[in-house]
Formats: structure tokens, sequence, C-alpha cells
């Protein structure tokens, strides 16, 4: 199909739902690659005789760093190239990389496939934000946003049940060679059967004249970065999530060698309980954004999406103590599954009020640039603060310094909320300043 053609396609809402769906799997795939780990973590360790610290750099910092700084001019190519195609061919690298995971033979080698991992994910969400946004209009996009992030807890899920599965049958090694070979197929499906739809095409008829009449090319990084820096909610949303996700990442590259080693639990039995938990967590995942929609209509206050954000953040903190500190197994487990709920629905909110308060060129640079701030501060610094404060605390606390180590990186949450609640009080204004712009720009 032609630019021309495609341009003056009005899509079914049949097939923008269907193209939600393939961008929602291809995040499964993305998180079925990325959480992985995590579960295989204790047999890698007792094969290839790691520490912590080394455990948390391969879970977080290694991914992380070039996971959140590829994402930025990864995002720029998709604000200017074709954003199913960055999406199909990065997908198709970080598949390839989480099959080569399991050809390791130390440190060094799953080290160096870890970042390969990172890189190929780079290009999943900014172009998919993207995407997405010009599906759906701006009163429905947080929901639309939420059930991507499904792929979330369902990817995470997949991956905590095969895990733990294959480490018992196959071994970890044949484990990454399974799942990092359906993403692919998915690629494939995206190449052939994802549309790339007109830029601001769900927006306002205002919005769309604009865009119509404008033709200059998408802004360079440093002018969205200094456009989206203005924004004092912003700020404050990055920040936020930057945090929410220290704890989120840290607590779920550990939390399945927390339940192995302070509650002995086998790792099949593991990676069924988490496969649960996580599966659960999608209630969360697209509350937040449902909610956020609902409510900011009903009310006719967007500020409603960083305050869902920032209550549920607080609200599950003494959850989250309740599932590192208590001895019995069957409030661990009930506790962690009400930490995956509350866990998740900051998500929906921060993807779409980040999306609302660019422009339309500037939105998977936009989407980059938070999850830069997220993926640094959280799943860089997260898993690898807890292996750190994990081997320092294991003089003292021997096999349950892994539990105190959790407890710490979850105090986090109650700064992270502290942010939400800033972000809120100028959100308004700032939205109506990026709506104004939109309109006029010719």
């Amino acid at each position: 199909m032609s630019k021309a053609t495609t341009a003056n396609t009005i899509y079914s809402p049949g097939y923008r739902n269907y193209a939600l769906a393939i961008l929602f799997l291809g995040y499964v795939v993305n998180f079925i690659d990325r959480s992985i780990l995590s579960i295989l973590l204790e047999p890698i360790k007792q094969e290839l005789l790691l520490s912590d610290t080394e455990l948390g750099l391969l879970g977080g910092l290694a991914f992380a760093m070039f996971y959140a700084t590829l994402g930025i001019p990864i995002a720029s190519l998709a604000d200017r190239w074709s954003r199913t195609k960055v999406l199909a061919i990065s997908m198709i690298i970080w598949s390839a990389m989480t099959a080569l995971c399991g050809a390791a033979n130390n440190f060094l080698m799953l080290l160096l496939a870890r970042i390969g991992v990172g890189v190929g994910e780079a290009g999943a969400s900014p172009p998919s934000h993207s995407l997405i946004s010009d599906y759906f209009p701006v009163e429905k996009r947080a929901t639309a946003l939420s059930i991507y992030a499904l792929g979330i807890p369902f990817g995470s899920m997949i991956g905590n049940f095969v895990g733990g599965w294959g480490a018992a049958e196959l071994g970890w090694r044949m484990t990454f060679l399974l799942v990092g070979l359906p993403g692919i197929f998915v690629a494939g499906i995206i190449l052939t059967t994802l549309r790339e739809p007109p830029r601001g095409m769900s927006e306002s008829a205002a919005v769309k004249a604009a865009a119509a009449k404008n033709v200059e090319p998408a802004p360079a990084l440093k002018e969205v970065f200094k456009f989206l820096w203005q924004r004092r909610s912003f700020r404050h949303l990055g920040f936020a999530a930057g945090l929410h996700a220290f704890v989120g990442y840290g607590a779920g590259v550990w939390n399945a060698p927390f339940l192995i080693r302070s509650h002995e639990m086998p790792i099949t039995e593991v990676g069924s309980w988490l496969a649960i938990i996580s599966g659960i967590g999608a209630i969360g995942t697209f509350g937040g954004g449902y909610l956020g929609d609902k409510l900011s209509d009903w009310t006719d206050d967007r500020r409603w999406y960083l305050w869902i954000a920032g209550i549920s953040t607080l609200v599950m903190v003494p959850f989250q103590f309740t599932a590192y500190l208590y001895d019995g197994i069957w409030t661990v487990i009930p506790a962690l599954a009400v930490v995956s709920i509350l866990g998740g629905m900051y998500l929906g909110p921060s993807f779409a009020m980040t999306q609302a308060l660019v422009t339309l060129r500037m939105r998977a640079v936009a989407s980059a640039l938070l999850l830069f701030m997220l993926n640094i501060i959280g799943m860089g610094l997260g898993p690898y603060f807890v292996g750190i404060a994990s081997d320092l605390l294991n003089p003292s606390f021997e096999i349950h310094s892994l539990r105190y180590a959790l407890c710490l990186c979850v105090l986090a949450n109650l700064w992270a909320a502290v942010h939400y609640f800033l972000g809120a009080t100028t959100l308004r204004e700032d939205l109506d300043s990026t709506e104004v712009l939109m309109t006029q720009h010719s």
C-alpha cells in the first residue's frame, strides 16, 4: 500500500483493535525475553559461580544502560521513518540475542548477550506508544496504552512459568533458546500486517488541520528534551516513574531467589506462583489507565491520572513490607499479589500523559525519554542496588540478607508517591499549553 493510500485510509474499529492486539503481543514477547533471566538466576549462579552483585548487574544495569540510552536515538528514527519497521527489526535483534544467552559459558559472555537484548528492546515501546497514540483518540488513549502495558504482567507470567518449568526440565540454556525464537515469527506478522497510520490521525479537527499544514521535519532530540523539561509535571512524572520502577524491577528480578532462599520453595513452584501473581497484576495494569480515563472524564480533571499513580504507589508499601518480612508463605503470596495489582497502575496514566504533553512529531522521543528515566533509575539501579545490599548484609543475615535488601529498596516508593502528587499540581496547565501549541502550529 502506498504512502498516499495509507494516509487517506480510515481505519475501522476492528483494525485499530487488531493493531493494538499485535502491539500487545509484541510487548508480551518483549517481557518474556526480558524477565526470563530472573527465574533462572539461581541455576545460573550455581553453574557459573556468580555473586549477587554480578547477578544484579546482569538483571539490571547491563541491560538498562543500553536499553534506555539507545531508546532515544531509535525513537528519533521512529519519528522520522516507519515505526512498524523500527519495531520489527528491533524485535528480531532482541529475540536472537535472548536465544544466544543460552550459549554463555561465563559471566562476560552472558553479560554481552544481555546487552544485546537491551539494544534490541530499545526499539520496542517508543514506536509502539506513538502508533497507539495515532490509532486511538485522547479520551481512549490511557485505556489503550494500559492494554498495551498488559504485556508486562502477561509476559512476566509466561516468562516465570516457562522459566520455572524449563529450568527443571530442560536446563537454563535450552530455556533461553525456547523463549527467544518466537519473537522472530511475531516480527514477521508486524512487517506484513501492521499499517503505518497518518501522524495525528486521532487528534481533534483543529490539531489535524494544523498538522496537515505543517510539513516541517520532526524536531531534534535537544528540542524535544527542552520542550518536555520545561513542563514541571513531566519532571515530577519522570522521577516518580523512575523511583517506582526502582522498586518494581528491584523486586521483580529478586523475588524468585528470595522465595527459594528464605522460604525454601523449589524452582518449579516458584515459577508457578510468580506466574499467577504476574497474571493477577494485569488487573492493576489495565485498571490504572481505565480509571484514569473514566475519572478524568467524569470530573473533567486530568490530574486524576497522576493522583491514581500516587495513591496506588503509596498504598502498596505496607503490603511490600508484609511480603518480605513475614515468615508464613500463605501470607507472603497474597501480599505479593496485591503488590502486583497496585504496582502496575501507574503505567497507563504515565504513558498517556507523556504522549499528551508533547506535539505529534515528538511522541516516540517523548516515550523514550520517559523510559530512559524509568529504566536508568529503575531497571538499571534497582536490581543492582538489591544485589549489592544483599552481599553487604550477608555476613549479618546470611541466607536472609536478600529479604532485608528488598525492604531497603521498598522505601523508594514513598519518595515516588511524593513526585506523583507534585506533578499533578501543574499537569492541567502544562497539557493546556501543549494543546494550544498544536492547534496554532502551522
